[in-house]
């Protein structure tokens, strides 16, 4: 059948359909169509509700949590707070500067000249504070109404003096002692101008340098005689606590070669120097700084009951019962290093002496001396009187051994005599031990490592070879260093 007839035919029997079922039937048509020609829905974010909300949750519960924290943070903070103030007032801490007087700080610190006074009273058998230098460190502490308990003198990392307030009110005094460990270090130099400035390049400090003029003053004239090429060697212990350096050290051997000429000294266990063979250096010492007997009115006593407060206070040294004006003479020769008024030890008189010794003249009447003079053995350095707190005239005689008072009545003094005998072996094998150690660093310089750059070759090639070294022996910048130098003597320790 043609299609028009056919289309025909479908068109009639469409028109036999009840016009209800064609509204129906044209109704789904055209859904179909609709449905079918729109547009493609684009991709629909999630209800608002269920993205956000679970954020919102986790940021509350950390808002809620830094509050926390803050709030915790901040009682920490306020408790850290009061427990420094708390510190703070009841601590204070002070460091030296250049200038400084104990009257000075007292007064910056709010104590009163009396709490001062009472200090300087307990200080008195050892003047620790009558010299105070950059470095030192006073620590206070205080009670609740703020009245000064104790204070701390920090001189360095092995010596402390605590003064402590007492029951009746009074203050004494304690020492804190660490002795440390003592490492010896070589320093070698040639001189070229003057000895002084070679021996700083090389390593020597004001005090080694003074030390040996005063050892070889006597047999050479360090501004005429020195020639250019002239050598020196000087074994040098430091004192050590832990890694820190206390600032005390002293001259153990010394060896210089001038022309032909040859000088030695090396340190005896008792402090007197010696040359390589076993010969005193050193000129004698005064038992008695007096030119004549007087009557001992009070022996050294470190647990002496002191006359005037009654309370048990050091006595450091020897009163001799002088009428004032008696001329005091110095024990030995040396440098003069202090002149001061003390308002309980008085005018007093300080000298520093060949390497470990000094001595000390107190309660004087005038002074003949001046800081830094040199002077003579038998000296007039004063003249003996009352001044201080004291209940009478007299002269009070201190001697010193490497800065410990002792006995200046029984101590080991030099004498100007051969070293003892039953020491001698062991003496001589240590000056062999420094000799050695002298030249193994004397040949370390001549293979061209410098002073400073020693231990950077240590080990390497062209610099140690063989050496011999001792196996307790290192290269340090400053050349050899050991832990300790062997013993002089087979003897009990220096008696004090």
């Amino acid at each position: 059948m043609p299609k028009p007839l056919q289309l025909a035919a479908r068109l009639a029997r469409l028109a036999d359909i009840p016009a209800r079922h064609r509204r129906v039937m044209l109704l789904l048509s055209l859904l179909t169509l609709i449905v079918t020609f729109w547009p493609a829905p684009r991709s629909t974010p999630a209800p608002v509700t269920a993205v956000v909300m679970p954020g919102l949750v986790a940021e509350g519960w950390r808002s809620w949590q830094m509050t926390q924290l803050s709030d915790n943070w901040q009682q920490t903070k306020g408790l850290l707070a009061s427990v420094l103030q708390s510190q703070n007032e009841h601590i204070r801490h002070y460091a030296i500067e250049p200038g400084d007087s104990l009257s000075r700080i007292f007064s910056a610190q709010g104590f009163s000249q009396q709490q001062m006074q009472q200090i300087m009273a307990a200080d008195q058998s050892l003047l620790a504070l009558d010299v105070l230098r950059p470095g030192n460190n006073l620590t206070f502490q205080l009670d609740d109404n703020q009245q000064l308990q104790a204070m701390e003198l920090f001189i360095h990392a092995g010596h402390r003096v605590l003064y402590q307030r007492e029951a009746d009110g009074e203050f004494s005094y304690q020492e804190l002692l660490d002795p440390g460990e003592w490492q010896s270090s070589t320093l070698t130099g040639t001189i070229a101008g003057s000895f002084y400035q070679s021996a700083k390049q090389a390593g020597l400090s004001d005090a080694d340098i003074a030390t040996v003029h005063q050892l070889f003053r006597e047999r050479l004239n360090f501004s005429r005689d020195i020639q250019a090429g002239a050598r020196f060697q000087v074994v040098r212990s430091d004192n050590y606590v832990g890694d820190t350096a206390t600032g005390l050290s002293r001259i153990e051997g010394v060896r210089l070669f001038n022309r032909r000429q040859q000088l030695s000294a090396f340190l005896h266990d008792n402090g007197q120097f010696y040359d390589a063979s076993g010969e005193s250096l050193q000129r004698a010492f005064m038992r008695v700084p007096l030119a004549r007997n007087y009557r001992i009115s009070d022996d050294f006593n470190p647990r002496r009951l002191h006359p005037v407060t009654g309370r048990v206070q050091p006595h450091n040294g020897t009163d001799f019962a002088t009428p004032t004006g008696t001329p005091v003479l110095a024990a030995a020769e040396g440098k003069v290093i202090r002149v001061e008024n003390h308002p309980y030890a008085g005018r007093y008189i300080e000298i520093q002496h060949y390497g470990q010794y000094k001595t000390r003249y107190l309660h004087l009447h005038k002074s003949l001396v001046r800081p830094g003079q040199r002077v003579e053995r038998g000296q007039r350095i004063g003249l003996s009187g009352a001044s201080g707190r004291v209940t009478g005239a007299h002269l009070h005689y201190e001697l010193h051994i490497n800065n410990r008072p002792v006995n200046p009545m029984k101590a080991q003094i030099p004498l100007a005599e051969p070293i003892p005998a039953d020491s001698r072996d062991a003496f001589l094998q240590r000056v062999a031990f420094m000799i050695k150690q002298m030249d193994q660093e004397t040949m370390l310089v001549q293979q061209g490592c410098s002073v400073g750059t020693v231990s950077k070759f240590y080990g390497n090639t062209g610099c140690t070879g063989n050496l011999g070294l001792n196996s307790s022996a290192l290269i340090l910048e400053k050349g050899v260093k050991t832990s300790a130098l062997p013993s002089s003597t087979n003897a009990k320790p220096l008696k004090v």
